[in-house]
């Protein structure tokens, strides 16, 4: 027999040790014979292929032929058979287990299967069993788990086999079981195209979990002893990065009907994880089904149902359900949310979704959660459709329009000035708007709407503008009407009922009365120059700029002189003269708009007040005292830099302007004592709606509306 040794490996020593370093060797292992079990004849012979080693290598003849046939290329030692397990022996001591394995192995198979009972029999089978366990550990050592556990079982079956050495097969087997779990994780770590290895790890999982009594560990088991509960649960973290999301469905669903309830749970967080990350709500609604059916203990699931159902779009449930914890602090939290009970909910769901569902799964990226998108799906939108037709679907509807009449309805309590006393509108990062909610606050959820959506949002379109010409209209009759009894009336036909008819009929009379007390205004003005000034007025257009055009941009070449008016922080330096300009030009409008911001900002951030009324119209300065009443009671103040980048001119009449601003904002609020509560900043720009009518022979701000 050939093996793959050396003599200056054979007995430990470099292939430059002197004479001296040697015969050193040669004593010591002489002395450290291994004594666990050889008999002594095969260790006999062991001695004596060391001695002959150091005789060779101590005579400077024989060295010197032995290294010229290594330099020729030599690569092994020739021993005969009756030396055979003795030169193994040597090979495993030597560093070489996997090697002494393999030949020890294929001497113990026919044809050269020593005689039953002989002392070779007895030597080569424990040999197999010790260089099969350190073949386990070196390969173990190089997170070669698999192949640990091979060297494990076939050392195992040779003792079977042979019926030999009882004890240490039994070590060898505890060996194996403690092995389990990095056998698992070595299968399924490796590359999902290995199809077959990892299938063969995931039905060792399945089997190991079940072996343990689910994924609690209910059961005794041999590996309890090798790895606790807290072990296991570490583990079990670390293997779940490797199982795609259907994997891991397919694996707590079969667990969870076996009993296990914790893996009724993570089936709840996969299929959640599943079908918001692949845009499928249908699985949402499967793992609504399990949710509610899943008692997990010291689980509060109320939270996590009414995440469930803001995804379903089902906003009367969510809430019902996050007031209906036990949590009192969360509660508290969203109650008294600055951005309203709704973004509240949203906030949470996003928190949720990031750092509990889509966490822990090979083929989903948690980077993006974005709630918008969700909404804007157009399947998404069919499918709540869908439930929402379903008679046997136990929550109440379950539709977008839900969302769209939550926007609508903070919407037109902006444009008609109507504040909640209770709460401030809010953008998403819990700063106000300038000009009230921003219209797309929670994404354009309905760019993409069925058709029975198509009527309300037409009946949206009306409304804004039957405002719209009330604003200008009341102006030109003067206190004729009364601003909250008429906007609550429209408000109450065209919302709730949703009747052309009422659209309709509602535009045509208040046309009809603003023509006919525009034509009394004109036909009884006291000045008739100012009539014929006015009646000119109606087809002329503001007056332009330098450039020639409706829109003032800063980005030009040019530079108004009123530019800067917004960075100023001390109010004494602006002057709050009235626009009696029957037509003013755009940068007029700019100074009057400019004038309003650094007042209004001044004022939120607590630096008191200059007189507005010869500018801003008095419900503006009302809403505007509102807002900082409010602040006080929470102990802020609101630092704001609004400066406008670009005016574009909207619409125009006698009594109206309406331009469109583009404005640098943000804003930063802390606490009275400097503390900053929270900070945000609109990028690149934020449109702010304004609108101006006329009145008693000067300009004022109307009404402005932010997010168009």
């Amino acid at each position: 027999m050939e093996l793959p040794l050396d003599h200056f490996r054979l007995i430990g020593v470099s292939p430059s040790a002197s004479p001296e370093e040697i015969l050193r060797a040669f004593q010591l292992r002489l002395d450290k014979t291994p004594d666990v079990g050889f008999t002594f004849e095969v260790l006999t012979q062991r001695a004596e292929l060391l001695r002959r080693t150091a005789d060779l290598l101590t005579d400077s003849e024989s060295r010197k032929e032995y290294e010229n046939l290594i330099l020729k290329g030599s690569t092994g030692l020739e021993f005969s058979s009756s030396r055979e397990v003795a030169a193994l022996i040597l090979l495993w001591e030597s560093g070489l287990p996997k090697e002494a394995f393999k030949y020890a192995r294929k001497s113990l198979q026919p044809p050269q299967t020593p005689a039953l009972g002989s002392s070779r029999e007895a030597d080569l089978t424990l040999l197999a069993a010790l260089t099969a366990r350190d073949s386990a550990i070196q390969e173990q050592n190089m997170r070669c788990y698999a192949n640990a556990s091979e060297f494990l079982q076939e050392g195992i079956q040779i003792l079977q086999r042979m019926g030999k050495l009882a004890d240490i097969r039994k070590d060898l087997e505890k060996d194996l079981t403690s092995l389990l779990p990095f056998r698992i994780l070595d299968f399924l770590s490796r590359d999902l195209n290995d199809f077959e290895t990892h299938k063969k790890g995931l039905i060792m999982l399945e089997n190991f979990i079940v072996k343990r009594g689910g994924l609690e560990g209910k059961n005794k088991s041999e590996h309890d002893t090798f790895l606790t509960q807290e072990e296991f649960e570490v583990f079990f973290q670390q293997i779940r990065e490797f199982l795609t999301v259907q994997e891991q469905i397919d694996l707590f669903i079969s667990l969870q009907k076996k009993g296990s309830i914790e893996a009724g749970y993570l089936a709840f967080l996969s299929l959640t994880a599943l079908g918001f990350a692949r845009r499928k709500p249908e699985k949402i609604f499967e793992a609504r089904k399990i949710i509610k059916n899943l008692n997990v203990s010291g689980l509060d699931s109320m939270p996590i149902m009414g995440c469930i159902d803001l995804l379903l779009a089902d906003i009367k449930q969510a809430e019902e359900k996050f007031l209906s914890s036990c949590d009192e602090e969360l509660k508290e939290w969203i109650v008294n949310f600055s951005g309203g009970n709704l973004e509240a909910l949203c906030t949470y769901c996003r928190n949720w979704l990031a750092n509990d569902v889509l966490v822990g799964y090979r083929d989903i990226n948690n980077k993006n959660i974005d709630l918008d998108s969700w909404f804007e799906d157009r399947e998404i939108q069919d499918f709540i459709e869908k439930l929402e037709k379903k008679s046997y679907i136990p929550i109440s509807k379950p539709n977008f329009q839900a969302f769209n009449a939550k926007k609508r309805e903070n919407v037109e309590k902006q444009l008609l000035g109507e504040l909640n006393k209770n709460s401030d509108v809010l953008n998403e990062s819990g700063l106000p708007l300038p000009g009230g909610i921003k219209n797309d606050q929670y994404g354009s959820y309905f760019e993409t709407i069925p058709t029975e959506l198509i009527i309300k949002n037409k009946s949206k379109e009306i409304y804004n503008y039957v405002v719209e010409k009330y604003t200008e209209y009341k102006f030109l009759f003067g206190e004729f009407l009364k601003d909250r009894k008429f906007i609550e009336n429209i408000e109450n036909q065209i919302l709730n009922k949703y009747s052309y008819k009422v659209y309709i009929y509602t535009f045509l009379i208040l046309f009809g009365i603003g023509i006919g007390f525009g034509a009394l205004r004109i036909s009884f003005k006291g000045d008739p120059n100012e009539k014929i000034s006015t009646k000119e007025s109606i087809d002329k257009p503001l007056n332009k700029d330098i450039l020639g055009t409706d829109s003032l941009n800063k980005n030009n070449s040019f530079e108004s002189k009123y530019s800067r008016i917004a960075q100023k922080k001390d109010s004494n330096s602006i002057q709050i003269a009235p626009l009696k300009v029957a037509s003013p030009s755009l940068r007029q409008v700019e100074t009057l708009i400019d004038t309003w911001l650094v007042n209004k900002s001044r004022f939120l951030a607590g630096n008191g007040k200059n007189d507005l009324s010869k500018i801003v119209r008095v419900s503006l300065i009302k809403r505007l005292n509102e807002d900082r009443n409010i602040d006080i009671k929470k102990n802020i103040v609101r630092d704001i830099d609004a400066k406008i980048e670009n005016l574009e001119l909207i619409s125009r009449s006698p009594s109206r302007i309406s331009v469109l601003a583009k404005l640098k904002y943000s804003e930063k609020i802390t606490r009275v004592n400097g503390q900053l509560i929270n900070e945000t900043t609109f990028k690149p720009f934020l449109n702010v709606r304004y609108i101006l009518g006329y009145s008693n022979k000067s300009w004022k701000l109307v009404d402005y509306v932010s997010g168009l």
